[in-house]
Formats: C-alpha cells, structure tokens, sequence
C-alpha cells in the first residue's frame, strides 16, 4: 500500500528555529552547513530580503536536492508572509520540482496559491498559475491546463510593465499546450514571444535551443496562417540548427521566405527524415507556391502589378489552369487585394500583406526607392526647364 500523500494545505508545525537549525546540521553533508547557519542569522535579525537571496542559492546547491522540501516546509512557510510574493513563487516553484509524485506537485502547488493575494500579488498570481498549468500539462490534464492558462491571461493581459519572468512563464506553457494539440500557428506565435522574454544565450539550454528551432520550423512551415517568416528567420535561435541534422530545415525557411520553387524541390528529397513534412507535401508545395505569388508581386514596382495567368504560372511552376485557384487561395488568406480578369486571365494585384523583410529583400526595397528618387529628380530638372 502507497504511502498517503503529503497535506501540504495543512498549517506547518510552529518553527522552533534552535531545533530545526540544529535538526539541520546533523542530518546534512557539512558543505551545507555554512547555509543553515546563515539563515538563523539573518531570520533573527529580520534580514528577509537577503534571507531569500541565500535561500535561491542554497536550492541551487546540488547537495540539497533531498531536503528542499523540508526546508520550504519547516522553515519558509514561517516567514512567507514577509518575502516578496514573486520571489517566494519563484522558491515555491523550484522545490515542487523535487515532488515526483504528480497528485502531490500539484497540491503542492495549489495550496501555494491559495497563499497568494491575487489582487496585491497579481505577477505572482500569474506566474504560479502559469507554472501549474505547466505541471498539469506534463502530466496530460490538457483541459485543466487550457482553464488555468485562461484565468491567468485574465490578470496578465490588464498589467503593464510586467517582469519578463511572468511573461514568459505563461507563453512557454501556451506554446507547450499548442504544441500537444498540434495547433502550429498558436504555437509558432507564442514560441516567439517566450523568446522575446528570454535570453537565448543563458536562460535556455543547448538542447532546448535545438528543440525550440526545429519545432518553431515545422510549425512556420505547417501553420495554416503562417506566409511571413522573417520574424523567425532574424532570430538567434536559428542558430541552434547550423551543423545538426536539423541543418536542412533552416536552409528550408529561408527557401520558402524567398518563394524560390527551385530549391524547395531541391530539398525535398530530406522531407521523409520529417514525416509530417512528407505527409502534408501537397499543403507545403501549395504554400511554396503562394510564396512565390507573394514574392513575385512584391518585387514588382506599384505601377506594374497587373500580371498575366501565364506569367504567374510560369513564376509559381504550375499548370496555367491552376493559376485562378492559386489567386483566389491568396486573396482568400488576405495576403494579396486585388481582381481577377478571367475572361482575359489576369490579375491587378493592389495589396501585399506586410511582412518582415530579410536584409536582401531589405536591399531590393532600397534599390526600387533609390530608383524612385531619381525619377522624381527627373520630374523636378523638367519642371525647371519648363519655366
């Protein structure tokens, strides 16, 4: 019979700082000793603020993982009231880790919350919630973790100015959650606002730099809603990709931001070491395609935008007959305004959705307004020898 689990809702038992000091020092390896004497002279000299700060370092020490829990329990709880509610989160968060036992990380976590004024600690609220959340998705309650992330945007989206921890706290957990329902734009989406909250160099590991860039390719490539992926292509994070197997998928995104058909076919003989590329081919060559149209259009100056079905099947490597659905496909997803002329088989092309440009197409934009300036220089020299 399992042993019952833990009531960490419970009140602790009265600290006895003597007993628990001296309960510490017999029952720890001596290289911890120097924290458990620090702490009983900072707690008697109400010295909280530096108490916290040797309490992160004391959790960061390898040796102890085993009484983490024991401390928080015996030790913090009598005092939480004084910390900084971020701060005791981020304590609080950090010890649950060593719960194993899921129905006790979760309690552990819960009855934490409930010691959170949501209204005076609205970050901390946040950030806890986020974190809960987060344990009940590796744990696969998605609908529990779907009701948390959504009571804490309620708080979150209603603050300013809020610390880059708590932001990313709750775009790590939603990107986690879109990833498990296979949802690749809400992901692609919140993946890239964790990262804007972090610092790729220190705050993510080698391996999470990795996985994060390969998954933020597939779901750029897949997402439904996804034809811009400059954001994405001007990212260090990309970086994690060079010279891993995963190398081939950069090169991919950088294939389809330019809409370059050539080397989308070039590379597609590595989509089956990604099967659900290889699955979903027809999606991504229809994609390539709109790429294609997109880029066409917009390396094309204002005035010359009316293009003929042949010329667009010719630049998109399609049969003539499919130019019209490719067109209405692109105007369907707003990244194109403009009309169809059937009876003649073109399109006068008005709008292109904006994008975030790479340098080169950064390069051509500079060259078509350098262009521009001269002809309106042009228009000036005839205009002074007309009077």
């Amino acid at each position: 019979m399992p042993p019952p689990l833990p009531d960490f809702s419970a009140p602790p038992p009265k600290l006895v700082l003597d007993d628990f000091i001296a309960k510490a020092l017999s029952s720890t390896p001596p290289d911890l000793h120097p924290f458990f004497e620090a702490f009983k002279n900072l707690y008697d000299r109400k010295l909280w603020h530096q108490l916290t700060l040797k309490l992160f370092e004391f959790f960061d020490h390898p040796l102890s993982k085993p009484c983490r829990v024991v401390v928080f329990q015996q030790f913090v709880r009598d005092f939480e009231s004084k910390l900084n509610q971020q701060r005791l989160v981020e304590l609080g968060t950090r010890v649950s880790k060593e719960i194993t036992n899921p129905q006790a990380q979760l309690g552990f976590l819960s009855a934490l919350l409930s010691r959170i004024d949501a209204d005076k600690s609205k970050e901390a609220y946040v950030l806890l919630l986020a974190n809960i959340a987060h344990a009940k998705l590796v744990y696969g309650d998605l609908e529990g973790t779907k009701t948390d992330m959504d009571t804490a945007w309620k708080t979150l989206d209603q603050l300013e100015g809020v610390d880059n921890a708590v932001n990313a706290s709750y775009y790590r957990v939603a990107a986690d959650y879109y990833k498990a329902k296979a949802e690749y734009a809400p992901y692609y989406k919140h993946s890239l606002l964790y990262l804007a909250c972090v610092d790729v160099g220190t705050d993510l590991t080698g391996e999470e730099r990795l996985v994060l860039a390969h998954d933020l390719g597939i779901s750029a490539f897949l997402g439904e809603s996804i034809y811009n992926f400059g954001e994405l292509l001007m990212h260090p994070i990309l970086d994690a990709l060079d010279n891993t197997q995963y190398d081939w998928i950069k090169k991919l995104l950088f294939t389809f931001n330019e809409g370059n058909i050539g080397k989308f076919e070039a590379l597609a003989p590595l989509f089956p070491q990604e099967p659900i590329l290889e699955q979903n081919y027809p999606f991504l060559r229809q994609k390539i395609c709109l790429m294609a149209l997109i880029e066409s259009v917009f390396k094309r100056s204002a005035n010359d935008r009316t293009m003929t079905f042949q010329t667009i099947a010719e630049e998109t490597r399609l049969a003539i007959d499919e130019v019209e659905h490719l067109i209405m496909k692109a105007l369907s997803l707003k990244l194109i305004r403009g009309t169809l002329d059937q009876v003649d088989e073109k399109a006068h092309i008005t709008w292109v959705q904006p994008r975030v440009l790479s340098r080169a197409q950064i390069g051509e934009l500079g060259g078509r307004l350098g262009g521009w300036i001269d002809r309106l220089a042009q228009v000036e020299e005839r205009m002074v020898l007309v009077q």
